[in-house]
């Protein structure tokens, strides 16, 4: 719950994406957090949209909604493309953001948001919810008590099958591209694995292949990593995969764990671990990582508690996009106006 003293939230919801159920409306109603007001593009899906789930309210636009005074949180699960421009417009509005990733189009507009982060004076986070669950906390536990020894390589693999044509996902316009929808998860996993590594990684290749009827969105991009203390990484992604593949895979110099699915942990929650001493499957739990991510939030909004994402740290994910983009023979996704 919210806790016992302490205000709900009062959350204000971005459009009527489909992902909004499980990533937000769940876990509020889970935490005992309020969900205010929801706009989008066209009001009768707004309202469908509020009566399905419990919304309190319907506003016209989404920039009544971040102007919205009952409103202290915007969460923003738009379009790619849509991340920057109305990130910055809730910002300026003062409101807390809770924001789907990537925080923006291109690093430069990233930047942007993190320069009204600042002015706000207000908590931003990129919702990058794998990194709060269990799953992944452990997989940071096995590598600080030292039983993988020292981290010699990571790979991540975050692959769907294709969503249809029309799915703005596949839009250069609104920023689409497998890079920006999945590899993103790829990325980040392995950059947070830095503290057992010597420091940030550094990109050594990038490859991509286009989608055929979308000119400039890649279809699948790997990418390769070297960290200072010498460990590799590979971060790959696929938008039109056979099946579904979001392993993450990290090999020490006396062991090694796999997690079967570290971006949706609540359906596989399985870490296998194997060392000279055998293999054991470990169990982390089922709760949603959506959970605990809007728990971890909420603490920073009410309490101060600290948080493993900030602006900056949206920045630096962007900087490395563009930077795998760039090796690949693409051009970093342009900013949408609005």
């Amino acid at each position: 719950m919210s806790g016992r003293g302490r205000e709900p939230l009062r959350i204000g919801v971005l459009g009527a994406a489909r992902i909004t159920e499980r990533s937000l409306i769940a876990p509020a109603r889970a935490t005992g957090h309020r969900l205010v007001a929801v706009a989008a593009r066209d009001r009768g899906r707004a309202e469908a949209f509020a009566a399905a789930h419990g919304v309190e309210r319907v506003v016209s636009s989404y920039a009544e909604l971040v102007a919205d005074p009952e409103i202290d949180v915007v969460y923003n699960p738009l379009a790619n493309g849509l991340h920057g421009p109305w990130n910055l417009a809730a910002l300026a509005a003062g409101k807390h953001v809770l924001s789907e990733k990537p925080s923006a189009s291109n690093a430069e507009e990233a930047a942007e948001v993190r320069a009204a982060a600042g002015r706000a004076g207000t908590v931003f986070m990129e919702a990058f919810h794998y990194l709060f669950h269990p799953v992944t906390r452990r997989l940071h536990e096995l590598l600080a008590s030292g039983e993988l020894g020292e981290l010699r390589h990571a790979e991540a693999m975050v692959a769907i099958a294709a969503p249809p044509r029309s799915d703005p996902r596949w839009s250069l316009p609104l920023a689409g591209g497998a890079l920006m929808d999945l590899g993103c998860y790829s990325l980040h996993a392995l950059r947070m694995l830095a503290p057992w590594a010597g420091g940030a990684p550094r990109l050594t290749s990038s490859r991509a292949g286009e989608r055929a009827d979308a000119p400039g969105v890649d279809e699948w991009l790997d990418a390769g990593l070297e960290f200072p203390g010498g460990a590799t990484g590979s971060a790959r992604c696929h938008m039109a995969y056979e099946g579904l593949d979001m392993s993450i895979r990290i090999v020490g110099s006396r062991g090694e764990a796999t997690a079967a699915n570290f971006v949706l942990p609540q359906l596989d929650d399985r870490v296998v671990v194997r060392t000279a001493e055998g293999e054991r499957t470990e169990h982390l739990g089922t709760r949603s990582s959506y959970t605990y991510q809007l728990e971890a939030f909420a603490a920073r909004v009410r309490d101060g508690a600290s948080l493993p994402l900030d602006a900056d740290d949206a920045v630096t994910t962007m900087e490395l996009i563009d930077a795998c983009y760039r090796r690949a023979g693409f051009e970093p996704r342009p900013r949408t106006r609005v």
